[in-house]
């Protein structure tokens, strides 16, 4: 008879150590992309060659450690990018809940007070654009990688999904509160951020969703709507936006992440992310029937109890197989 069971973690004990270097390793992988991109590059172009190196950093070294410690045959997919099938499907669900995240934020700039655009279309324009593009790209997939990738996995299985998030949202929240301009406000969102992305990975077991979360999430206010992103206001060089309104909309000079729409927005999106991921949730983490006991052919042992109980053991007699009657040349059985 099966058993309803999950699949089988390692022991709790090994997590710890391994949970701690990883984190060390993320620390200076940080480091090492910060200088690194400050050496090679301008001023211009350093945050993109600093997002591309802190996510290369990141990807390779928590892979060097699923190979040594966890034996992971498929260190990449185990650190939630499994090229599995409808992957794709699962980044533009995340891209554009994130985006109407983005959009719903936005709203009551436009109702209540204003924002001024100022457009600028010049070639050279839209070329840094496309790489403002690239960059969201790979900061977000840093983020992913850094607060969901191997270190957040390996505390899933010593203290559970619901713990783990906990915790990983509180270093997220820790790390945007020490930006420029961070107030209490702002890093209630960046927990609540970090807690939605989390339960988007928990649900699909994957960083698709909360990649696209992300990354919709941010590039679409910055890119689209020219507004400041976590007190940066330079990433569109094509569309440039000031909010007028109220500091509980705008959040001021550090962006929406500072605004009570963003903190209440937030709440609200958790329920409908749950809604949403549910068919993925049922794919991903329902439980796995693994066989017990050992393989029994039912008809056979039925039949040897009814033997026994009924005390015969005689073989049943052969069948008997009647031929059809033969007809005469007239068509009419013999004798007709």
């Amino acid at each position: 008879m099966g058993t309803l069971t999950r699949p089988k973690d390692q022991s709790r004990v090994m997590q710890l150590p391994r949970l701690l270097l990883a984190l060390f390793f993320a620390w200076v992988a940080t480091k090492l992309a910060a200088h690194g991109a400050a050496g090679f590059t301008t001023d211009r172009w350093q945050p993109l060659v600093e997002a591309a190196m802190l996510a290369f950093l990141l990807l390779i070294g928590f892979a060097g450690l699923g190979i040594s410690f966890d034996r992971q045959l498929k260190p990449v997919s185990e650190q939630g990018l499994p090229l599995r099938a409808g992957w794709r499907r699962e980044a533009g669900l995340g891209l554009a809940f994130g985006w109407s995240l983005a959009v719903a934020a936005v709203l009551p700039l436009v109702f209540i007070g204003g924002i001024v655009i100022r457009l600028h279309t010049a070639a050279a324009d839209w070329v840094a654009l496309g790489g403002e593009a690239v960059y969201f790209a790979l900061a977000t997939l840093a983020e992913e990688i850094l607060f969901r990738g191997y270190a957040f996995q390996k505390m899933v299985r010593l203290a559970g999904g619901f713990n783990a998030a906990l915790v990983f949202a509180a270093l997220y929240a820790i790390a945007e509160a020490r930006l420029r301009g961070a107030n209490l406000v702002s890093a209630s969102v960046s927990y609540l951020f970090a807690l939605l992305l989390a339960a988007a990975y928990l649900r699909s077991r994957a960083l698709w969703v909360s990649w696209g979360i992300n990354f919709g999430w941010k590039a679409s206010r910055a890119l689209l709507f020219g507004l400041t992103i976590a007190g940066v206001n330079q990433h569109s060089p094509v569309v440039v936006g000031d909010p007028v309104g109220p500091f509980r909309l705008t959040g001021g000079g550090f962006g929406l992440e500072a605004s009570w729409t963003a903190l209440l927005l937030l709440l609200v999106a958790l329920p409908i992310l749950f809604r949403l991921t549910r068919d993925l949730d049922f794919e991903y983490n329902a439980p796995v029937i693994e066989p017990g006991g050992m393989p029994v052919e039912l008809g056979g042992a039925i039949q040897k109890q009814h033997d026994a109980a009924m005390g015969s053991t005689a073989t049943p007699p052969p069948l008997v197989q009647i031929a059809p009657a033969q007809k005469n040349q007239d068509g009419q059985p013999p004798g007709s």
